[in-house]
């Protein structure tokens, strides 16, 4: 059983910046691939960013390729995702979560076992 707990979302103007942390429980940690996806209202539930469990690998949204930054931390147990040059677009809660295929890189959220509670981010015009 993996428990994930994101923090750091909230408002922001465009064009700054905000970094999401979650932290698992768990010493299985750097077993799993993690994953962060987002939701805005009235929307289905979008892929962001994932990494791979060493950490060596990395893959991307179209929409976030060059301004979002995914990476994790396997002593602390805890995955990051920088978000640079925010866009009033990239408003949504943002959800982090954790597949047991831990070398594969997964953009689909049917992949995911474990899920996070998620936390808004809210970027003003």
């Amino acid at each position: 059983q993996v428990q994930l707990v994101e923090s750091g979302g909230g408002l922001v103007q465009a064009g700054g910046s905000l970094r999401l942390s979650c932290a698992a429980s768990g010493r299985i940690f750097s077993t799993y691939a993690m994953g962060w996806f987002r939701q805005a209202p009235g929307k289905a539930r979008e892929f962001v960013a994932t990494v791979v469990r060493s950490g060596g690998s990395t893959y991307y949204a179209d929409s976030v390729k060059g301004r979002f930054t995914i990476s994790r931390d396997n002593a602390e147990n805890t995955v990051y995702l920088q978000m640079n040059g925010l866009k009033p677009e990239d408003t949504a809660v943002y959800y982090c979560c954790a597949a047991s295929w831990g070398s594969s890189l997964l953009s689909n959220p049917n992949h995911y076992n474990y899920w996070g509670q998620g936390t808004q981010v809210t970027v003003s015009s």
